[in-house]
């Protein structure tokens, strides 16, 4: 989610005051006022009268059912907690106080609100719910369940919203169908009133009988536009629209949520879920296997047009999918370790053998943006990294990056990695790569969730095995990983951290030092940098987009010089795979597929089933 803002200061548990003050600037940036909708920086697309985003097909036909698919399993129906492992497609009960626009980089339009205010610094904002906005029992959402949802989330919620609502000062309630938010600090974070709007929504009266912070398999009380139907635990949820859904005909809702039911089947092997697919058990998958790509889809429905691969082409960035040092782990603590063990994967034979070469390496987290650093810093960028000069690595400010390894051969990455580990005091001692210090042996287990990743994981263990490291590849299931994932219990993972175009306050999540010892975020790495820190304090700041795209490109450079994970790849198109009853609209959004906007062809499914 975001970005903006200008001369600020932030809450210390986001970036040292002193260190921030050297980089907050920046020019003027228009806010929303009772408005309609709101931009994180300029205008929403959309006008006040807007019908309907562009990349929907408003008259698409309602009717028919789509089926999807995924690995693993889920013990729990509740979204907002971190205890279990919740089922996919909770975005389809519940509902926020306004809706993304998957066309912009990030602009929000009213949904449960049908305005939102704030002042140009964005100190505080104030939504205006709309009259007929209804919980799926009937009864109205109120601004008293806008408080109690902020109240809860903010003190039992997971820890992102946590982070966020804490953010908040007080709350106020203008008249009965107002809310308005005060925040934190002279001059607060300007991505603030888009994070309130995203805020989901929950009935008081319903969890005044019914225990939040619990994991449960009973349906929790909704108000979106599908109500859970019919629940196999672990094995597939199954949503139905709501004829009566209060919010059908909104603008942000037209040509979308258009099939009666949408089923969600659980698998526990990624093989045996595409044979499913291919017998026609589900109707819809996103292909992320360049294997199956090459040869998986050799099968007669393919053949005969029944089933369609397709690839669209999307703006988003790459985000980082990457192999991820826990550096709370000692034997990963120091950062020229970290890079020496990285020319241990050689992604050039990876992606020719294993990959079938349908892959990029990808050398930034913002890949496939301009959000991405580039060639060495400068001008503003370099301006924001000057200060801290002494605490960067010298080569930052004038080597482009390249993930270590890239496209020199193994051996002599192996070679170079053999040099830096001297020079870091470690030496091979009977085999084993070993601290001269005291005899600390290099030895690690990397730890999978997906089958799929095994292959990549031994292959970079193979090389690893050259430099006297001893790596244990270990797969375990969703739940067991989720858990060990949420406490920092692993040394090494394979992980992704998608990215927006307009990233903000979850940097701080991901990279952030509170949140390197807070369980259940997502700084995976344990990254603890007062530089990031402050620059992730810009980042939700700065005004203008000129300035924002600085700071993220100098975030951006300062993780990756870091060399805590080594990036793996990616591809910029989606691929996606269907079967002929499904029809979509002609325009794919800035972000890529959304498959509320597609649709059942009542002709074409009759076709199929004879």
């Amino acid at each position: 989610m975001r970005a903006s803002a200008g001369p600020r200061r932030v809450p210390e548990r986001f970036a040292p005051a002193a260190v921030l003050g050297i980089l907050l600037a920046g020019g003027a940036s228009p806010a929303a006022a009772g408005s309609h909708g709101i931009a994180m920086h300029g205008s929403p697309k959309y006008g006040a009268g807007f019908e309907h985003f562009d990349y929907v097909r408003p008259d698409a036909p309602k009717g028919g059912e789509l089926r999807r698919a995924l690995t693993g399993a889920f013990d729990s129906l509740n979204p907002f907690i971190v205890k279990g492992v919740r089922a996919y497609g909770g975005h389809l009960a519940f509902e926020t106080l306004m809706r993304r626009a998957w066309d912009e980089p990030f602009s929000l339009y009213g949904l449960v609100a049908e305005s939102i205010e704030a002042p140009d610094d964005r100190s505080s904002v104030t939504f205006a719910l709309r009259p007929e906005a209804r919980f799926h029992d009937g009864s109205p959402i109120t601004a008293d369940d806008v408080v109690f949802s902020w109240e809860t989330l903010k003190e039992q919620g997971r820890p992102n919203h946590r982070l966020y609502y804490r953010q908040v000062r007080r709350i106020e309630r203008p008249d009965a169908r107002s809310v308005r938010f005060v925040f934190e600090g002279e001059s607060p974070d300007r991505e603030l009133p888009m994070i309130m709007g995203l805020m989901p929504i929950l009935s008081r009266s319903y969890f005044e009988a019914v225990a939040f912070e619990e994991t449960t398999l009973e349906p929790l009380l909704g108000s979106g536009p599908y109500r859970i139907e019919r629940v196999e635990p672990g094995r597939s949820v199954v949503y139905r629209r709501d004829p009566d859904y209060w919010g059908r005909d909104l603008p942000v809702n037209r040509g979308q949520y258009n099939f009666d039911r949408i089923r969600f089947d659980y698998y526990r092997d990624a093989d045996v879920m595409m044979e499913a697919f291919k017998a026609g058990e589900y109707d819809f998958r996103n292909e992320a296997s360049a294997a199956r790509l090459a040869a998986g889809y050799d099968f007669p429905a393919a053949a005969d047009g029944r089933v369609k691969v397709e690839r669209l082409a999307h703006g988003r960035p790459s985000g980082m999918r990457a192999l991820v040092f826990n550096t709370r782990r000692e034997i990963f603590a120091d950062r020229t370790v970290r890079h020496a063990l990285a020319h241990a994967f050689d992604f050039e034979w990876i992606n020719r053998a294993l990959l079938h070469g349908a892959y990029v390496r990808t050398r930034s987290i913002f890949d496939n943006s301009e959000l991405a650093s580039r060639g060495a810093p400068e001008g503003g960028e370099l301006a924001l990294l000057e200060p801290f000069r002494d605490r960067l690595p010298p080569e930052l400010f004038d080597t482009a990056y390249r993930p270590p390894g890239a496209g020199s051969g193994v051996r002599p990455n192996l070679r170079r990695a053999r040099r830096l580990l001297a020079g870091a005091g470690w030496s091979v001692q009977g085999g084993a790569l070993r601290r001269d210090s005291d005899g600390l042996a290099m030895a690690f287990e990397i730890l999978l969730v997906l089958p799929g990743d095994e292959k990549i994981a031994l292959a970079f263990a193979r090389n690893l095995e050259r430099l006297g490291v001893a790596a244990r590849v270990r797969t375990v299931d969703a739940a067991q990983y989720q858990n060990r994932r949420n406490t920092y219990d692993f040394d090494m993972l394979i992980y992704h951290w998608g990215m927006s175009l307009s990233p903000g306050n979850e940097q701080a999540f991901y990279w952030g030092t509170a949140a390197a010892g807070q369980e259940g975020a997502r700084n995976y790495p344990g990254v603890r940098s007062p530089v990031v820190d402050a620059l992730i304090g810009r980042m939700t700041h700065v005004r203008g987009r000129e300035a924002f795209v600085d700071t993220v490109r100098a975030m951006d450079r300062v993780l990756l010089w870091g060399h805590y994970f080594v990036p793996l790849h990616h591809r910029n198109e989606d691929y996606v795979a269907y079967w002929d009853k499904l029809g979509r609209p002609e325009v794919t959004p800035l972000y890529g597929v959304v498959v509320e906007t597609w649709w059942e062809d009542p002709v074409k499914a009759a076709a199929l089933r004879r």
